[in-house]
């Protein structure tokens, strides 16, 4: 049979309300219509994406999986159906945090100069990939070790960590931080698009405690109220100044690279161009 863009919605329905019936109400079709048609897809599909054995739906590795691939693809058919496409088509540049650091703005300006009818739109989005898996953005800036398959990487530059603390630490009266200076205090963990885990310390010499968050916004406001200290990289400083936070550099760990990542297959006809117009920023930038 042909699996049409409601089969699409009706698995994201279900794995969204984790509830057949739910779904069924979301959606305005009865329960046993949506069980058919999600059957229809995992036949065509020839594998299972719902574990049904439980109370609360659960979504198996397929169908984990086929969430991304779905979700993108409604996306890109939404994005090509926008009537406003018809006379420009934006390249959606997303990001979880910090952007390009000191050389965002510099890359919007070039951009806008030399692409004036190719809109930029620069996007935060709280998610691993800032919203690159899901079809939101057409490329995105990404720190850290890019896993999620599908996705190709081009690397930009390597940001060298600093050490985020409430202004009244005893530990911003020093010129530089070690992680060793950092163990006996509860670190702010942001489990959605951080790059720093315990991992980054030494088994048997890591902090007493982590306090999660899920993003930027709550990371900054747990240390600035003293509760937690956190580790980010040298782009946070210039995106995030607050007088209740000071930064210091952190002098024995790791750098963190920086990627420009897009999805594998047809795109934006654009991103080649941000991946060119990105190395000459920085080059600049550099020189």
């Amino acid at each position: 049979m042909t699996i049409e863009l409601r089969h699409l919605r009706a698995f994201l329905a279900i794995a969204d309300a984790g509830n057949v019936t739910r779904a069924a109400a979301r959606l305005h079709v009865s329960q046993p219509a949506l069980s058919r048609t999600l059957r229809q897809l995992e036949d065509h599909l020839g594998a299972r994406l719902v574990d049904r054995s439980t109370h609360h739906l659960e979504l198996t590795a397929e169908g984990h999986t086929f969430r991304d691939k779905a979700t993108a693809a409604l996306a890109a058919v939404e994005t090509a159906l926008d009537p406003k496409g018809l006379r420009s088509w934006p390249l959606r540049l997303g990001h979880t945090w910090a952007a390009l650091g000191d050389h965002t703005i510099p890359l919007l300006r070039r951009w806008d100069e030399t692409h004036p009818g190719t809109p930029l739109e620069l996007l935060r989005i709280d998610d691993r990939t800032a919203g690159l898996t899901q079809g939101r953005v057409d490329a995105a800036l990404l720190r850290g070790a890019v896993t999620s398959p599908g996705l190709r990487t081009e690397p930009l530059l390597s940001e060298t960590r600093v050490v985020v603390m409430p202004a009244d630490s005893p530990l911003a009266a020093l010129p530089r931080v070690t992680l060793a200076d950092l163990v006996d205090r509860p670190i702010a963990v942001n489990t959605v698009s951080g790059t720093t885990t315990t991992d980054l310390w030494p088994p048997g010499a890591r902090p007493v405690a982590t306090i999660e968050v899920t993003n930027t916004d709550e990371w900054l406001i747990v240390i600035a109220a003293g509760r937690a200290l956190g580790v980010s990289t040298s782009a946070t400083p210039s995106n995030h100044t607050h007088p209740a936070l000071v930064y210091r550099p952190l002098a024995d760990a790791p750098t963190v690279p920086v990627v420009l990542a897009w999805r594998e297959g047809p795109g934006h006809p654009a991103v080649p161009d941000l991946v060119a117009l990105a190395h000459e920023v920085l080059a600049t930038g550099r020189a």
